[in-house]
Order: C-alpha cells, then sequence, then structure tokens
C-alpha cells in the first residue's frame, strides 16, 4: 500500500500527527460506547431489515450519527465511509466506520460485538480502533505507534501476534462454514481446519484482534466491505502480523480478508488458494 502525494483534494494536509489523529479516533470510541450501550439488551429496540436481508437496529444508526456529529465538527475536511450512512467528503483522508460490527449479535443480546473506526490515508488505514463495550475491551493502533490494549485494569499494554511457525501449532478462526460454502471455498476451509492444531468459527472482529494479541495464528472471511477490516490493519500490521486478500493483495477493496501472524502468511495463502481460477478471480 503506497500514498502518491502528502496534499488531500482540498488542498488539506492528507497527513498529520498520528497521534493527534488515534487521540481523536479513541474519543469517538467513547462517544460510541455510550451510545450503543445505553440500547444494548432494550427490550424496545427498534430493528428493521435492509435490502440485503441483514438486519439495522436504531443503534447502529445512532452510533454512527454520534462519530459522524464529531468528525462534521472536528475534522470538516476529512472524508467519511461510515457503513449505514455512506460516503462523504474528501476520499484522500478518510475516517471508515463501522458502527456496530456484529449486528446480529447486538440484537439478540449477545455481547461479541464492536465498534470499528479507522482513518485511510490515500486508501491505507494509518489509525484503527476495535471498542467492544460490552466486555470491556479495546484494542487500538496507528502507523508508528504500535498496537495496544487494555488490560483487566484498564491499563495500556502492548501486543504483539504470536511467533508459531508450522501449521501444526496454528489456530484459526474461519468465520463460518456457510460463508466458506457460498465463496466456493468449502474444500479449502476442510483441508485447513486438517492441517492445523485448532479451528473455531469466533466470527466478526474479536477473533482478528485475538490474532493481535498472538492467541491466532489466522482469521479470514469473505464479503466484506471496506468498514468491516480498516481498522484491523494498522493494529494488526503494528503488532507484527499481515493482512491481504485471498489473493495476496494489501488491500481493503478486495471482499476479501485473510490475517495471520505473518510467519505463516504465505504458507496460509497456498493452502488456501486452490480453488479453480475463474473462482479466484471472482473473489479478487
Amino acid at each position: 500500500m503506497t500514498s502518491p502525494s502528502s496534499t488531500g483534494d482540498s488542498g488539506a494536509p492528507a497527513f498529520r500527527d498520528p497521534r493527534s489523529d488515534l487521540t481523536l479516533a479513541l474519543r469517538l470510541a467513547d462517544a460510541a460506547d455510550a451510545v450503543s450501550m445505553a440500547r444494548f439488551e432494550a427490550d424496545d429496540l427498534d430493528v428493521s431489515a435492509k435490502p440485503d436481508a441483514t438486519f439495522v437496529t436504531e443503534a447502529d444508526l445512532a452510533t454512527e450519527r454520534a462519530i459522524r456529529d464529531i468528525l462534521i465538527a472536528e475534522r470538516a475536511q476529512d472524508g467519511i465511509l461510515g457503513e449505514e450512512y455512506g460516503t462523504s467528503g474528501d476520499t484522500r483522508r478518510q475516517w471508515i466506520i463501522d458502527p456496530i460490527d456484529g449486528t446480529h449479535n447486538y440484537l439478540k443480546g449477545i455481547p461479541m460485538w464492536a465498534t470499528l473506526i479507522a482513518l485511510a490515508v490515500d486508501g491505507v488505514p494509518q489509525v484503527g480502533v476495535v471498542s467492544q463495550p460490552a466486555i470491556g475491551r479495546r484494542w487500538w493502533g496507528a502507523t508508528g505507534l504500535g498496537a495496544w490494549t487494555n488490560d483487566a485494569s484498564g491499563k495500556p499494554r502492548a501486543i504483539r501476534v504470536s511467533a508459531v511457525d508450522a501449521l501444526e501449532r496454528a489456530s484459526v478462526s474461519f468465520q463460518s462454514v456457510a460463508q466458506w460454502d457460498e465463496a466456493g471455498r468449502l474444500d479449502a476451509l476442510l483441508r485447513l481446519t486438517r492441517r492445523v492444531w485448532r479451528d473455531r468459527g469466533y466470527g466478526d472482529a474479536w477473533p482478528y484482534m485475538l490474532l493481535a494479541e498472538g492467541r491466532l495464528e489466522f482469521v479470514a472471511e469473505f464479503g466484506v466491505r471496506e468498514y468491516d477490516i480498516a481498522a484491523h490493519v494498522p493494529i494488526i500490521a503494528e503488532a507484527g502480523g499481515r493482512l491481504t486478500s485471498f489473493a495476496g493483495e494489501p488491500t481493503i477493496t478486495a471482499r476479501s480478508a485473510l490475517a495471520t501472524n505473518g510467519i505463516l502468511h504465505d504458507t496460509f495463502l497456498e493452502l488456501v488458494r486452490t480453488a479453480p481460477p475463474d473462482t479466484l478471480e471472482e473473489m479478487r
């Protein structure tokens, strides 16, 4: 991933102090947590269906609005890409938001959901925050500033991917069997699970953060949009891992994501990229 220049289309600088951007991203997460937790497990939660048959709750909408309100007030020259309200503004510096990643868990009262906040510069995520307030956890990172999480006491601690260098000792998360089946990759998933030490379908944002903490060696999924994975990229990269498409491209636009501890990345790519050429091209 490369950035061609340092000035946005609006004339504003594309690059700022990453500490300032990360500080803002953490404040955005605080605001989001307050809104989302206020309606979590509410008996009268309003839920509606989107055209793609997925669900959206009032909390998804309100959480994204809360984030946007702060960005409009404090980063008016930056662009925004959000799952619920689309794209606005300059795309050179673009905040990428998934207000509630794991909406179906949220509406069922399952605490494994997260708010994802990223800042991409020229399409490359430079800042990322993943906040899971229902379990009291948060992860964050920025290019050159490391990857971090909060421990049980709330104090920050640096995180690092694992040093596992053999498939036979690797622990993996694959999101869901149905997802791999729909992508025409069920055979690849079976091969994967037969080669590794342990496999689980944890789902959504959490397994990516487990990988960044060194607790998993592989996470992969299909059908992802930019707002599903942008926040993960700087956290995983700063923790020493890699996140690419299934074609091995360092991009967040390919609709597939494969994250590893870095050491095993090429090995995992070779293992799962054995679909027919037409299928591979379709998934790029």
